[in-house]
């Protein structure tokens, strides 16, 4: 920052499995003259549950969707200083904002409401006791688990110990019905759209009503996908083992799977 002086510092991140500590950011760009931008979007059902750093106090704009942790429906909110407040108004409608979604709008209100509540805070708590106790098992089933293990809602794997990259990762799990995504790691070098790496997040998980003891069957299942990736017997013990978890966990309630 004191060598290039840039007008803006951006902080934040989507797969980033550590607390991210704001105000040393601010700091510098407070010494350098730049603005300070925060995009909160994976963690801000977390802020808003007082176990991260909040970004407010110390940005001048802060960005975040409302769907991931914050459990809502998807779509945005930007946050900012008052001194750019009409500036971005005018950028977004009627620039780049096209008309407005009511049903989507009340569904940002329930979620908001939602998150004010004290069982909000004990559901962001079981996310982030869910993410220690998977990226442990994951680190147990004898995978790379990028900073060995997780402050948040992501573990991210480094597949590169076992063979495997990020798309192939990604098909072989959605072949057994594990959602993940294909994901960039520290100093990667394959292409974005390969990637040597892939996430997991629990706030879904945690919703249906999961807890540890399901994390780490999720877990050893995803290991045996990852090194059995060849096996068509293995696929079908797993496709078959993950229906067995997730009918007892049904999305919405008389719903079996």
């Amino acid at each position: 920052a004191l060598k290039h002086r840039p007008r803006m510092i951006v902080a934040g991140a989507s797969a980033y499995p550590r607390t991210i500590e704001f105000e040393p950011f601010a700091q510098i760009a407070a010494e350098v003259g730049a603005l300070f931008f925060v995009d909160m979007a994976h963690i801000a059902g977390i802020v808003a549950a007082g176990f991260h750093p909040s970004p407010i106090p110390h940005a001048h704009f802060v960005t975040t969707t409302t769907h991931k942790t914050l459990r809502g429906p998807r779509g945005g909110i930007i946050m900012c200083r008052k001194p750019w407040a009409q500036a971005m108004d005018k950028a977004i409608f009627p620039g780049v904002q096209g008309g407005p979604l009511m049903h989507a709008i009340a569904a940002k209100t329930v979620a908001f409401g939602e998150a004010l509540q004290p069982e909000f805070k004990s559901y962001i708590e079981k996310v982030l006791v869910n993410a220690k106790v998977l990226a442990e098992a994951l680190l147990n089933e004898g995978l790379t688990v990028v900073s060995g293990g997780t402050d948040n809602h992501i573990t991210l794997l480094d597949l590169r110990p076992i063979g495997l990259n990020g798309k192939e990762a990604e098909s072989i799990l959605d072949e057994v019905g594990i959602t993940a995504n294909k994901n960039a790691i520290p100093h990667d070098t394959a292409s974005p759209l390969i990637t040597s790496g892939i996430r997991f997040g629990t706030p879904a998980m945690t919703t249906r009503g999961m807890g540890p003891q399901e994390m780490k069957e999720i877990a050893r299942l995803i290991g045996l996908a990852l090194k059995k990736p060849e096996s068509s017997v293995a696929k079908e013990q797993l496709r078959r083992s993950v229906q067995e978890i997730t009918s007892q966990f049904p999305l919405y309630e008389g719903l079996q799977e």
